[in-house]
């Protein structure tokens, strides 16, 4: 399956240096994401707080990407394939 959001990625700026909400309820995360849609970083399912998911369902911003050191893969959550 293809994804159909390519034209939604920006360049965006990374909201935050990890997390941004375990951040701010001190908090911890096993992996980050960034939103390419508008740089949120959240961190990912395998989290206890999955905040990078819950953005994607209260923005319904489709696409994100790893912001691992070292990754570069993406995902597309609406068409949910690796893009």
């Amino acid at each position: 399956m293809k994804c159909k959001h390519l034209s939604e990625i920006r360049e965006v700026t990374p909201s935050a240096d990890g997390c941004e909400e375990c951040l701010k309820m001190g908090s911890t995360w096993v992996h980050l994401r960034l939103c390419l849609i508008c740089g949120h970083v959240g961190c990912c399912d395998s989290s206890v707080n999955k905040h990078a998911t819950k953005h994607f369902h209260s923005s319904k911003h489709p696409i994100m990407q790893s912001f691992e050191p070292g990754e570069d893969w993406r995902w597309c959550y609406v068409d949910q394939t690796e893009v």
